[in-house]
């Protein structure tokens, strides 16, 4: 679906982990709204499946091979969105990863630091490296994208909500530190949505239970469900909201 708004012309974003699934949605989104867009990804293969999908689309777009905790490769990711497009305006730290499916009782060291490393320490070192591009900017809007499992138990997900939930105290603590300086955080819980990262869980019988029983849509989300919210949220039609967590999950309850 094409969108005819235009909220982000001589905007540059950069996102991590936005080469499939909702990554690639909002980069699409941003784009399709006139952002110039840096995607990234481990593999530079899907880094450059992605710059093509979205140029097709007429959007105009570059991609950079980044693992968000590899900090040579984060400085490269902001040295080429800064050289390409001359600076950095929208940020989206999407990188998650969940080394562990089952009881966090069970959970191994080594799963437990990687499930930190990327989706807290990245977040969050990627965050203090755009900031300052940002202030040159006057002001900039960033977005981590959590999961709905920081706010509810979902079974075999301790350790990756349990990290998630951090972006959520993140978004909290860059927004009210960053107000002054005209820079927005937020941050997007999702439900279930239909990704590569919920095919394997989404089979689990304990899984099937939850959307028959606690998702009111009894269906999965798709990734452009999740993108228009962080269009709207990195948006300057969103620019009195800053620190909070907008949650994305088809009616799941989560806050009385």
């Amino acid at each position: 679906m094409q969108h005819n708004c235009a909220r982000f012309v001589g905007k540059v974003a950069v996102l991590s982990a936005s080469t499939n699934g909702i990554g690639l949605a909002i980069a699409r989104r941003l784009g399709q709204e006139k952002a110039k867009v840096v995607v990234s990804s481990r593999k530079l293969g899907n880094v450059t499946r992605a710059v093509d999908i979205l140029q097709k689309e007429n959007i105009e777009a570059i991609g950079v091979q980044c693992h968000i905790s590899n900090s040579e490769e984060r400085a490269q990711l902001i040295e080429k969105a800064v050289d390409h497009f001359g600076g950095i305006d929208v940020l989206v730290v999407n990188a998650g990863v969940n080394p562990h499916i089952g009881r966090m009782l069970d959970c191994p060291e080594a799963a437990w630091d990687k499930s930190f490393d990327v989706n807290v320490k990245g977040a969050f070192l990627l965050t203090k490296e755009v900031i300052p591009l940002m202030k040159k900017r006057k002001g900039g809007n960033i977005v981590y994208i959590s999961t709905i499992s920081a706010y509810k138990d979902t079974f075999g997900l301790g350790a990756y909500a349990t990290a998630k939930s951090c972006l959520t105290r993140l978004a909290k603590t860059f927004g009210a530190e960053l107000a002054d300086d005209n820079i927005r955080v937020n941050c997007i819980a999702p439900g279930p949505i239909d990704t590569l990262f919920m095919k394997e869980y989404g089979k689990l019988e304990s899984f099937q239970r939850v959307l028959q029983n606690e998702i009111p849509m009894k269906r999965f989300g798709q990734p452009e469900e999740v993108a228009g919210p962080a269009a709207f949220i990195l948006s300057d039609d969103a620019s009195y909201i800053t620190g909070e967590t907008i949650i994305v999950s088809g009616g799941v309850t989560t806050r009385h």
